[in-house]
């Protein structure tokens, strides 16, 4: 009689599961006929919208708990009877020479860093318009990515609030508009240059073909906040070391691989190298200033 109970049971259970036991089995035998191809399920595609953080900065792709420490991977900012701000200060005195030239105007356009305007910052050097229409996942790997680069400055910022160049020299920076801010925020590290450095470090590894000029602009960008008189050389130097710092913790985080994976589409839909604006050869121009520095 318990035998008579136990088959019954199980022919209940089988013809209720069977379905779903049937089920499972098709997945299976798909994953495995498609991993034996050399294929792979289609990723999800990440988010082309996102929501804003402050006015006009959208969230980023790392937790706040996530972000590198800068307090803890920066040495401390020169200090003032140091040989290496002595250099910092010499380095200022060399690049006044540059005001009111093409590269003085080159650094005024490079401290902007609200959308669509800074997206165009590297068009030239990756050779395409990069846009929220035909470009959505690079634009917004952009967008994203500067609050990430942004935030991982703060800790030393905080720490140290050292005061920048035009505050130190009693001389006006490039943009004069911007001096009632930066006057509460801390020169070291440069978080304009932490920003560019991890775009030109984004961009790069999307377009490997183009990564010489693009790492070139890169670096141009963060200089060009020691033309502008907002930050000095040491600043700049530490806001690169954030931004590899922020690129290696990004390569982490899934939401932002699947950005950049579909980037790379993007990328490959369109074409690149093929923009080549007016002012391009106005900027290239202007770096050539940069060998020097």
């Amino acid at each position: 009689m318990l035998n008579h109970h136990r088959r019954a049971i199980r022919g209940k259970l089988t013809r209720t599961f069977r379905p779903w036991i049937q089920f499972v089995g098709t997945v299976y035998c798909l994953t495995v006929l498609a991993a034996c191809a050399g294929l792979s399920p289609a990723p999800v595609a990440p988010p082309t919208s996102v929501p804003e953080v402050l006015p006009g900065i959208l969230q980023g792709y790392l937790a706040l708990s996530d972000a590198p420490d800068s307090d803890f991977l920066l040495p401390k900012p020169p200090s003032t009877d140091s040989s290496a701000f002595a250099a910092d200060q010499e380095m200022y005195r060399k690049t006044r020479s540059l005001k009111n030239t093409p590269r003085w105007a080159l650094a005024i356009q490079d401290a902007t860093l609200s959308f669509p305007e800074a997206a165009g910052h590297f068009a030239c050097a990756a050779g395409i318009d990069i846009n929220p229409s035909a470009t959505p996942h690079l634009y917004m790997l952009l967008r994203r990515t500067l609050a990430d680069a942004g935030y991982a400055t703060y800790k030393a910022k905080k720490h140290y609030q050292r005061p920048r160049p035009f505050m130190v020299h009693g001389e006006p920076s490039c943009k004069p508009e911007d001096e009632d801010n930066l006057r509460r925020d801390g020169s070291y590290p440069s978080g304009h240059t932490a920003i560019g450095w991890t775009w030109a470090l984004i961009l790069a590894e999307l377009m490997p073909e183009r990564s010489d000029v693009i790492l070139k602009r890169g670096y141009a960008f963060g200089q060009s906040r020691v033309i502008c008189g907002a930050h000095w050389q040491s600043d700049v130097t530490a806001g690169r070391m954030i931004a590899a710092a922020v690129v290696a913790k990004l390569h982490t985080e899934p939401v932002f691989r699947a950005q950049l994976e579909a980037a790379k589409h993007e990328l490959a839909s369109i074409g690149a190298g093929g923009l080549q604006p007016a002012d391009c050869a106005v900027q290239n121009a202007a770096m050539v200033c940069d060998q020097g520095l």
